[in-house]
């Protein structure tokens, strides 16, 4: 598959077959991952690939903890509510995904569990937790951006080989569990998950796609001439 065909058709999936995944399959889709550029060439990363009982243990504690009122604890800063345009997109995906899965605004139980599948990292049969280096936290944000690079590239690469993937930061909600099970160390900063498999085809809810601005609409262009080349400016 092309770049640019893996690139626009590739969508979150959230709904997977029993088959499983080789890990032949995920270290080749990860050599391709760890390709993304990084500050300073540091490849701050770290992916720790669970399935079979560890992913399953965390399924567990995720769900126990949840149910039973326990203040989400994530290792990074949370998102808190969301306002304004963000808002709107947040609610017009979970609209289309509700649309698609006939999930009546008014059913609080079947969206009380949907919300529980993306605590089960979606029942996928692989879930790749996402860390990077706890060293770089006194540099800023850095450290996160150039695992979240090396995140899309994970997900591209999954995409190219026909497997489908959605980033989970529901996942890693209750971290303690994930770290226990996942016997993550305590130099690395645990950053999200990637729930992974063989996409359900008859799954409707990954059929949707979320919607996408224009470029006209997040982009500005400065410094080209009058017929749109950038020029660089000779220097004497």
């Amino acid at each position: 598959m092309k770049l640019d065909e893996a690139m626009a058709e590739r969508r979150s999936i959230r709904g997977f077959t029993d088959e499983p995944v080789s890990r032949a399959l995920m270290e080749e889709v990860l050599a391709l991952a760890n390709l993304a550029p990084s500050s300073m060439n540091t490849q701050p990363w770290h992916f720790h690939v669970l399935s079979g009982p560890v992913l399953e243990a965390v399924r567990k504690g995720n769900t126990e903890r949840m149910l039973a009122g326990v203040p989400p604890s994530r290792e990074i800063a949370a998102h808190g509510k969301y306002e304004g345009v963000h808002r709107d997109r947040q609610v017009e995906i979970a609209k289309q995904l509700f649309a698609a899965m006939g999930i009546a605004r008014e059913d609080a139980e079947r969206r009380q569990d949907w919300v529980m599948r993306g605590f089960r990292q979606f029942d996928a049969p692989v879930s790749v937790v996402v860390t990077y280096d706890r060293a770089l936290e006194e540099h800023g944000p850095i450290g996160i951006f150039d695992a979240g690079a090396a995140t899309y590239g994970l997900v591209l690469a999954a995409w190219s080989r026909g497997l489908g993937a959605v980033i989970n930061g529901q996942g890693i909600m209750q971290s303690p569990v994930v770290r226990e099970c996942a016997e993550i160390p305590e130099d690395q900063v645990i950053l999200t998950c990637v729930a992974l498999g063989w996409p359900d085809e008859g799954f409707a809810a990954n059929n949707v796609k979320s919607l996408r601005r224009e470029v006209a609409e997040n982009t500005t262009f400065q410094g080209f001439d009058k017929d749109g080349q950038g020029r660089r400016i000779s220097r004497s």
